[in-house]
């Protein structure tokens, strides 16, 4: 049987007389929620004492957590449980003993930040929706533009590293080939890029999602160090013209992913200007030693490239994510490339400057305020700790290097150049072995067995690969300055004791 209108009109009258958010509710279950990330996510998470992580199957900890989504909701006392759940068995990398990844260890100003952000739930496209942050971006963007040592340049911040190399390329090919914006690929001839053969995977994902082809980004060879050789990438660049194709863009990188090896921008910088393409520089990972007056020469000739992706969220630690995208141009090329002008939100009749509305120069639309993160962080500790840090993480890492030569079963695969320090554990009943393809091959088992004891016993994480046809080796990524000389030496002891028996 059909309700009546009055009956019907009733019940949306009830609807919408319910406030369906209990306030006094709401701010209790954030204080306990509160409470419960200052002292298991935080206060826990940097206790030396307590697991990294405690492992569990995916089968196992899907029963764990109850993943099943219900129509009716759950008692709050069975929410501040899940909250605790997921804090227990999430990976802590905030811990000292966490070296797995190019990001690590706790930053409280950023962190702060990051509470905020999500509490005010902004988004950073235009100046009348997101006035601070947007104030705050352009500060933080003048000032790494600065410290690249460009006379002028633009930015943004973005959802990754990823991201950012992307933007480059589709920035390079804009410039060549502006009519691909609105005419596509067919605008233009065969396009070809040209990267390291220790690049980051995200060139070749870049090429992929824009349509310009896997098989066009070419490869150029590396040294025993992993740096990018010139005259091999000069070489190439000549092969492709003659064979028809647009050489558009280079992609160096400072500090490669496994290696931690800076390509020589200077010498690439002297190839792209004769050949007028495009000098983009992954500075991913090792951006941050700009900031250091002894390691920044690492980065030799980076006031010479186009445009540069940092990380801030790597080795200056801000909270996951903080990815800048700077490019030094003056044109408003970020904005000619990917502006669509949506009169929703870009109105060109508004009361203030229209210069603050900066969403139209990203291809995103909502946009988190990332800058604030490193903005909050840079405002409290100054550049001088920043460069501090970039300095102690590398001392940590030449300590560490230097621990594993005076002790047997270690064997590094190189000296290191930057935080990244690589190497074999071998363990005693290989250590008489000859060094022949049967001893390579057993070792190759070694590091996955370690590392899935580690992972269970939960001591620490330490991230292992092979590379170049070499057998698998540990990777450890020195980064926090919570760690200390012990810690590195509890690394050591820890490695040998999980393998020894192997």
């Amino acid at each position: 049987m059909m309700a009546s209108n009055t009956e019907i009109q009733i019940k949306e009258n009830g609807v919408l007389d319910d406030t369906s958010l209990d306030v006094a509710a709401a701010e209790s279950f954030l204080q306990k929620s509160m409470a419960i990330i200052l002292e298991d996510a935080v206060k826990k998470a940097v206790d030396v004492r307590q697991k990294v992580c405690e492992w569990r199957s995916p089968e196992e900890l899907k029963d764990l957590l109850d993943l099943e989504l219900r129509e009716d909701g759950e008692s709050e006392t069975k929410i501040l449980q899940r909250c605790r759940d997921a804090i227990r068995y999430s990976v802590k990398t905030t811990h000292p003993h966490f070296f797995n990844q190019l990001y690590a260890g706790l930053e409280p100003y950023s962190m702060a930040a990051s509470f905020i952000t999500e509490a005010l739930k902004p988004s950073v496209y235009t100046y009348e929706v997101s006035p601070v942050f947007t104030l705050m971006e352009d500060a933080v963007l003048r000032k790494i533009i600065q410290v690249l040592g460009w006379e002028e340049g633009d930015g943004i911040f973005n959802a990754g590293g990823s991201m950012s190399n992307m933007y480059a390329m589709n920035l390079a090919r804009y410039r060549c080939f502006p009519e691909i914006k609105e005419h596509g690929n067919s605008a233009a001839p065969q396009l070809v890029v040209f990267t390291s053969q220790e690049c980051h995977y995200s060139i070749s994902k870049a090429a992929a999602l824009m349509g310009i082809g896997t098989k066009n980004v070419i490869v150029v060879p590396a040294d025993k160090r992993g740096k990018m050789i010139p005259s091999a990438l000069e070489e190439q660049i000549k092969s492709a013209k003659n064979e028809g194709a647009v050489p558009f863009m280079v992609n160096a990188t400072a500090g490669t992913t496994v290696l931690g090896a800076f390509d020589p921008i200077d010498e690439i910088a002297d190839i792209c200007e004769k050949y007028k393409m495009w000098l983009h520089v992954d500075a991913c990972w090792g951006g941050a030693v700009i900031l250091s007056n002894k390691h920044k020469h690492l980065m030799k000739g980076i006031q010479r490239v186009n445009s540069v992706a940092w990380n801030p969220h790597k080795m200056l630690m801000a909270c996951l994510q903080c990815s800048a995208f700077l490019v030094r141009d003056k044109t408003r090329l970020l904005q000619h490339c990917h502006s669509a002008r949506a009169s929703y939100l870009f109105q060109q009749d508004k009361f203030y400057d229209l210069s603050y509305d900066t969403g139209d120069k990203s291809v995103q639309c909502s946009r988190k305020p990332d800058a604030f993160k490193f903005w909050l962080m840079w405002k409290a500790l100054g550049t001088r700790e920043l460069e501090h840090r970039v300095d102690r993480a590398l001392v940590m890492a030449r300590y560490l290097a230097e621990q594993m030569k005076k002790r047997e079963g270690f064997k590094l695969l190189m000296e290191p150049e930057f935080a990244n320090v690589c190497f074999w554990y071998i363990p005693p009943s290989l250590r008489d072995l000859p060094d022949c393809p049967e001893f390579w091959k057993k070792l190759h088992n070694v590091a996955p067995l370690i590392k899935e004891r580690m992972m269970k016993k939960g001591s620490m994480m330490v991230g292992y690969q092979p590379h170049g046809g070499r057998a698998n080796f540990f990777r450890m990524v020195v980064i926090s300055p919570q760690v200390s000389k012990q810690d590195m030496d509890f690394v050591l002891d820890e490695i040998h004791s999980l393998g020894m028996d192997l």
